[in-house]
């Protein structure tokens, strides 16, 4: 047997100075001989253990084992099989810490790149497949509703199609894609590839509806009652969280939700060509320590801030986005400040952002997260000028659904209550899952969510249980 190779194969990437200057895509993908190479170090384990982190069951030795072959279309079909957006996943999903931290390779040398082939495989499908090899299933004649056409609506919907049923997705904007086209930038996940993606959930026989708002335009039980059997919710979180501190009602104060909405869906990178503005001024700061916060902040550079920060209260090692973003993040020219909290943010006599006030924290005993307390360090105020605020520090489910339909239980904060094997909610013909459940997670969580709600419609229909 041929000796494994330790370290992976390296991803190609625009340069850091050329980057900050476009919304291109950061990574550039493996070539043919880079994914044959990495494929080559799968171990091809009798019990991969690497199956337990994927939310969505893909076959992932099978897949690799296609690659190191050469036969890329068939390592897609393997993939399709269980995932429906794999081009999406490979790019965004945290396999390091599903998949890849699993794996047999990497308890001594580095794990196999088991996104970077993901990608690969979905890219050369989408650009050398042949594009009509998807076949619709005969209509069984009963029709299921899916709120919301991000991750969890996209990948219940598909897998519903897949058995027969007749999915109608509707969306409240005037795209579809939820978070993979308002939320992630340009950089990180090209909307081309989106739209390819939304393309092939539509050649499964499902039909989207945009600028329809459920609970508004039209309630969930006006669906039931036009003859929809069951709905999926996956509206996701788009409820911004605010620290409630002085001076965040100052212009030039934005939620990272509606920042990045300005930026990504509404092509404000794109202005004047397009027709929204987003004003950043010369230095911006993003609090938060998450994968949104790493998507505003390097946002504003792209928009050509000379200063951006980010603004965390814990330190570099708690923070929640990941590495790769990070590590990006610093190669742009970044400056983080950990350990940092805002207490106030300033404004001039016309009402815009002019600074921030600052606390510094020190680490105390664990919370409820498990991660240690941030604590404020007395006499530690200081000011940091800045001429926008962008607030990422995480979002909640929009309570409009809930609200409009009787009899579908929340949490406290707005999460819709499920039964977790199957998506059902207190509504037995309602269930839900992704962000709307969870509040905001990851992409490949919603997608999770949204197959087993498929599967617990199913169940549901045809054995009313």
């Amino acid at each position: 047997m041929a000796k494994v190779k330790e370290k992976r194969t390296p991803m190609p990437s625009q340069d850091p100075r050329e980057r900050i200057g476009n919304f291109d895509e950061v990574a550039l993908g493996y070539t043919v001989e880079m994914a044959v190479e990495e494929a080559k170090r799968c171990l091809q384990c009798k019990r991969p253990t690497c199956l337990e982190g994927c939310p969505v069951q893909v076959q992932i030795p099978e897949f690799i084992a296609l690659v190191a072959e050469g036969d890329f279309l068939g390592a897609a079909r393997k993939i399709k099989e269980t995932n429906s957006l794999p081009a999406i996943c490979g790019r965004v999903c945290p396999q390091e810490e599903q998949c890849e931290i699993r794996c047999v390779l990497g308890k001594k040398w580095e794990p196999v790149a088991i996104g970077r082939l993901e990608r690969f495989v979905a890219d050369y499908e989408r650009l050398h497949g042949e594009g009509d090899d998807i076949q619709r299933v005969p209509s069984n004649g009963r029709k299921v509703a899916v709120v919301g056409s991000g991750p969890a609506g996209l990948t219940c919907a598909g897998d519903l199609a897949k058995l027969g049923y007749e999915v109608t997705i509707f969306e409240a904007l005037h795209a579809p894609g939820g978070v993979l086209v308002y939320g992630i930038p340009e950089f990180r996940l090209p909307k081309e590839i989106v739209r390819a993606e939304v393309e092939t959930i539509r050649k499964l026989g499902v039909r989207i509806l945009t600028n329809v708002v459920v609970g508004k335009t039209v309630t969930i039980d006006q669906l039931l009652a036009d003859g929809y059997e069951a709905v999926f919710v996956g509206s996701g979180a788009g409820l911004p969280r605010f620290m409630n501190i002085p001076g965040e009602n100052l212009n030039g104060v934005y939620s990272a939700n509606e920042f990045l909405t300005r930026v990504n869906l509404m092509k404000g990178y794109l202005f004047p060509e397009w027709d929204t503005p987003v004003k950043v001024g010369k230095r911006v700061a993003v609090v938060g320590g998450g994968n949104v916060a790493m998507d505003a902040v390097r946002c504003s550079l792209r928009l050509g801030v000379e200063e951006a920060y980010i603004i965390y209260r814990r330190s570099e090692k708690e923070v929640p986005a990941r590495a790769e973003e990070v590590e990006h993040a610093k190669e742009e020219g970044v400056k983080f400040k950990f350990l940092t909290n805002p207490v106030r943010i300033l404004g001039t006599e016309d009402g815009w952002v002019k600074a921030m006030e600052c606390l510094r924290m020190e680490l105390g005993e664990p919370d409820a997260s498990g991660r240690r307390r941030p604590i404020p360090v007395k006499g530690s105020e200081h000011i940091i000028e800045v001429d926008t605020v962008i607030m990422a520090l995480g979002t909640s489910p929009n309570p409009l659904i809930a609200g409009s339909t009787s009899g579908l239980e929340t949490t406290s904060w707005g999460g819709i209550i499920i039964d977790e094997e199957t998506g059902q909610t207190s509504r037995p013909e309602v269930f839900a899952g992704g962000d709307a459940v969870t509040g905001a997670a990851t992409v490949i969580l919603a997608m999770g969510a949204g197959k087993r709600a498929a599967k617990g419609i199913h169940e549901y229909l045809t054995k009313g249980s």
